[in-house]
């Protein structure tokens, strides 16, 4: 059984957003924090029902943007993938029709010209190719790939492992094809659309910030994972590369956004996805 999800739209000023989601669904709390266990969890009322199942099990997804500024087309983040050998049970060799989503959204892979990974993690490198004639080619053989410089000299570096299973079947392949473009952490794609450094998580790991007409958004990536960390913002992910960091840059990220019009775009944060950041006392909550 195939499940599709439906598409969200947003408009920021002249650029219109989309999401197109490749898994949703509830998991354990600690598969991502070791302190969120279902009754830590439940504390945080305000999670229900959209971020939390009534058994204390968080509820995340896993998904593209897609951002359309000044006439261009850009895809931040690229999921999962298909066919691709992984740890995770639910990722390993998938089969889903992310590709026949994102083309009944109205964005076939030919009609896409930009491609940018918010950091080069497993989940957000997947759709970068795809598998034809047993080769990993790029899947938006129009676009250009946009990774960050600082982000690719390290992983480059990586000793073989899970890590360094996705960079070569997802973003070495992309840099063969001479479609990939290693930019800086401040890169702006358009004078709308442009990258803010929020390292941590992953060393060369960007937000995408969204300025037109008056209006703001941000994409977080990974700096958030899930909406429990605004009231628990020194939850550290498992898989954070720098833990410190990635909570001073969490903390520094809510402080800035905190009870403004920023629209706030959670990479992994189930439906509705947007929201706003709002204090909470000493800390914050996310508002939908």
């Amino acid at each position: 059984m195939t499940t599709t999800y439906p598409v969200g739209r947003w408009q920021i000023g002249a650029v219109r957003m989309t999401r197109v989601v490749e898994i949703e669904g509830p998991s354990p709390g600690t598969f991502l924090f070791a302190e969120a266990t279902p009754e830590r969890l439940l504390q945080h009322a305000w999670l229900k029902p959209h971020f939390l199942a009534d058994d204390g099990r968080s509820i995340g997804a896993i998904h593209a943007f897609i951002v359309e500024s000044e006439g261009r087309r850009i895809v931040v983040d690229t999921c999962v993938g298909n066919d691709k050998p992984r740890s995770v049970a639910q990722w390993n060799l998938r089969q889903g029709r992310f590709l026949e989503d994102l083309a009944e959204a109205g964005f076939p892979r030919a009609s896409v010209d930009t491609v940018l990974c918010t950091h080069l993690h497993v989940d957000h490198v997947g759709w970068n190719t795809m598998l034809a004639n047993d080769r990993w080619v790029p899947t938006f053989p129009n676009a250009r790939y946009l990774f960050g410089r600082a982000e690719w000299e390290h992983w480059s570096r990586e000793p073989p492992g899970p890590d360094r299973l996705a960079r070569d079947d997802s973003v070495r392949p992309v840099l063969d094809a001479g479609l990939a473009e290693l930019v800086a952490t401040d890169h702006r794609i358009t004078t709308e659309v442009h990258l803010e450094a929020t390292p941590g998580h992953t060393p060369g790991h960007v937000s995408v910030r969204i300025v037109s007409r008056g209006e703001q958004a941000v994409i977080t990536g990974d700096l958030m994972h899930h909406p429990v960390q605004c009231a628990e913002p020194d939850w550290a992910n498992r898989f954070d590369v720098d833990a410190a960091a990635a909570r001073r840059t969490r903390r520094a990220f809510l402080e800035r956004q905190a009870d403004r019009p920023v629209l706030v775009f959670g990479t992994h944060f189930a439906t509705p996805t947007a929201g706003r950041i709002v204090r909470d006392g000493s800390v914050w909550r996310f508002a939908v």
